[in-house]
């Protein structure tokens, strides 16, 4: 079976970044894990208790499932806290979950994304997938995830290029629906929240490619 691992590093992430094209895996069969991968952590959260999460938990719950998610995993890395985490124990969950799940294809944040912790998950994930390793993993590609993706000036980082468009035309409308689970994570006004901005996004990358809807990645290896 073709098996899909999608990293996020927070709730939403999946959907915001690849819900649509988690929803065209799904119905074509493939085994999609998305793993969260923060939480509140085992030292008190700048963010808030752990009930925070208990509620936006409950939402990716709901989400995942009507993006037809095979397995929904938890982790417990402390949110907005990666970059004073030891990179050693980040890079071992991700080690861990890769070896478990056995995906095929592993897509990840975009490593140069405003949020550090999208940053620290993306190396874990390079990490954990040296190409020249044994490993199961055939494809690594990196989302784009539209609060984050492209905050940081070009002149900076390297900007987001996409190199793989898939058409999601069949399931943009999966991935409004999930986005709609995520109440406590919709922003009032214009906003790359909003349900419009999500699929102006996914128009504009069909374009690209002659299609009603698409989303994009940037393939850091595929050797299938």
């Amino acid at each position: 079976m073709n098996r899909v691992l999608v990293i996020a590093p927070h709730a939403d992430d999946e959907t915001l970044g690849m819900g649509a094209t988690i929803a065209r895996f799904s119905a074509e069969g493939r085994a999609v894990t998305v793993a969260i991968m923060t939480g509140h952590g085992s030292e008190p959260n700048v963010l808030g208790p752990p009930s925070l999460w208990d509620g936006i938990r409950a939402e990716a719950a709901l989400a995942c499932k009507v993006l037809g998610v095979h397995e929904l995993v938890f982790d417990e890395l402390p949110a907005v806290g990666l970059d004073r985490h030891p990179t050693h124990i980040t890079n071992r969950r991700v080690a861990d979950l890769v070896a478990r799940v056995a995906p095929t294809e592993l897509y990840l944040p975009y490593y140069h994304d405003l949020h550090g912790d999208h940053g620290a998950l993306a190396y874990a994930g390079f990490v954990a997938t040296r190409p020249y390793q044994s490993h199961s993993v055939k494809r690594v590609a990196m989302y784009e995830t539209p609060t984050e993706t492209h905050l940081l000036p070009h002149s900076v980082v390297n900007a987001f290029a996409p190199t793989l468009f898939v058409d999601v035309s069949e399931s943009i409308g999966k991935k409004t629906d999930a986005w709609n689970c995520y109440a406590s994570q919709h922003h009032a006004g214009h906003s790359p929240r909003s349900a419009a901005a999500i699929e102006a996004l996914a128009t504009w990358r069909g374009a690209y490619i002659g299609v009603a809807h698409a989303e994009a990645f940037h393939v850091v290896y595929d050797a299938q």
